[in-house]
């Protein structure tokens, strides 16, 4: 190995090391905030008030992931590849995906709340519209996952009509009024949909059907991501400046998730609904930017568990209210504390031990398929251009 590519190696290394403490992360909020629906330690409603956040640092995640693998083809051709792109996303999603929605369908023991939505929203991507989570809760987390495909498939098509048209420079105003158009899509959706609920017994529930939900009002994450991407792809003298303060602006996010943490302590207050989710989403913008800084000590130091935490993440979003709920009852019949430390241990470790299952089975086999994919895809359009 060379000296450029041991360097590359490194770098490459030392970003993925960064992005899987922050992927890690985001998994462990999630988790530590869903249990509180199961008989938990008192311990973890001290702490976890904030944890619904940690799918607002999966989104930032997505929106740079999958933004600078677009911007580096726009940076290097010009061009966008939306059957590569789609290839990579559906053997990378769909099959876990199918598979945990076929036991939730085929196995009503798994359901960990009431009844499910109709599967026609689930393959669709549309379950987080209208999502009436009283009487539907079971799977309920997925909503997330409809958000990133809808930016899965919008935002490729968004960037080919850009590079088409010639009107690349205006990609900065478009960043601009995604994120107004957001401030106005929560604006409306608190003024017409949610005030007149005020009041209500079901304001909670209307609160989280037409604020928390839909996509047009969580852009906020995403459109973070993207700015990273974009500013660090194409603008690259800042992204040499910031690189020198890696710690600074993991200290500056850890600041702002600080002042978000507060903001947001009623979560369906005005204040929160409208200005939370971009504070929220510039606080983690920011983790991910330290993340990614050699300069940056979460760049530097790489953990195992880290690595298969943010390995295993997907699969445990998707598995583990299910597998709680079903492991939980039988621990507490073999004589367990229903809301004990041993007992939360436990179930995250069944939780962990399904995704670790569902990931050697489904995920690392398609995603060796995915890569047979593109290198006979990549082989047939080499021998389809005319030799010189």
């Amino acid at each position: 190995m060379t000296t450029q590519s041991t360097e590359t190696h490194a770098a490459k290394h030392g970003k993925l090391a960064g992005l899987d403490h922050l992927r890690a992360l985001a998994i462990m909020m999630v988790l530590f905030y869903h249990i509180r629906m199961f008989k938990h330690p008192g311990w973890i409603d001290d702490i976890m008030g904030f944890g619904w956040s940690g799918v607002d640092l999966f989104f930032v995640l997505s929106g740079y992931l999958i933004s600078s693998q677009l911007f580096a083809g726009m940076a290097a051709s010009r061009s966008v590849s939306m059957p590569e792109f789609m290839i990579k996303r559906v053997f990378r999603i769909i099959p876990a995906y199918l598979v945990v929605l076929a036991i939730y369908f085929v196995f009503p023991g798994f359901h960990e709340r009431e009844a499910l939505p109709p599967l026609w929203k689930f393959l669709t991507f549309t379950q987080n519209f209208g999502f009436d989570i009283k009487n539907f809760g079971t799977f309920s987390h997925v909503w997330s996952l409809c958000v990133e495909e809808h930016f899965y498939l919008l935002f490729p098509l968004v960037l080919i009509g850009i590079t088409r048209s010639g009107v690349q420079k205006s990609g900065g105003w478009l960043l601009l009024g995604v994120l107004l158009f957001g401030f106005v899509a929560r604006l409306l959706s608190w003024y017409l949909l949610i005030v007149p609920d005020m009041g209500n017994a079901t304001f909670g529930i209307t609160w989280y059907k037409q604020m928390y939900y839909p996509t047009y009002n969580r852009l906020d994450g995403l459109l973070a991501g993207v700015a990273i991407a974009a500013l660090f792809v194409f603008v690259p003298k800042v992204k040499e400046k910031i690189f020198q303060h890696g710690n600074k602006v993991l200290v500056l996010g850890l600041l702002v998730l600080t002042g978000a943490w507060f903001l947001c302590d009623d979560q369906k207050s005005f204040s929160a609904s409208i200005f939370g989710y971009p504070v929220v989403s510039a606080g983690y913008g920011l983790l991910v930017m330290a993340a990614i800084c050699p300069t940056c000590f979460l760049y530097r130091y790489s953990s195992r568990f880290t690595a298969l935490v943010a390995k295993l993440s997907f699969s445990l979003y998707l598995l583990h209210k299910g597998v709680i709920h079903v492991v939980q009852p039988l621990l507490i019949d073999a004589g367990l504390e229903p809301k004990g430390n041993v007992m939360f241990v436990l179930c995250l470790l069944a939780a962990g031990l399904a995704a670790w299952v569902l990931n050697k089975t489904v995920e690392a086999p398609f995603l060796k398929l995915r890569q047979r994919v593109l290198e006979r895809r990549k082989a047939a359009a080499m021998v389809s251009v005319p030799q010189s």
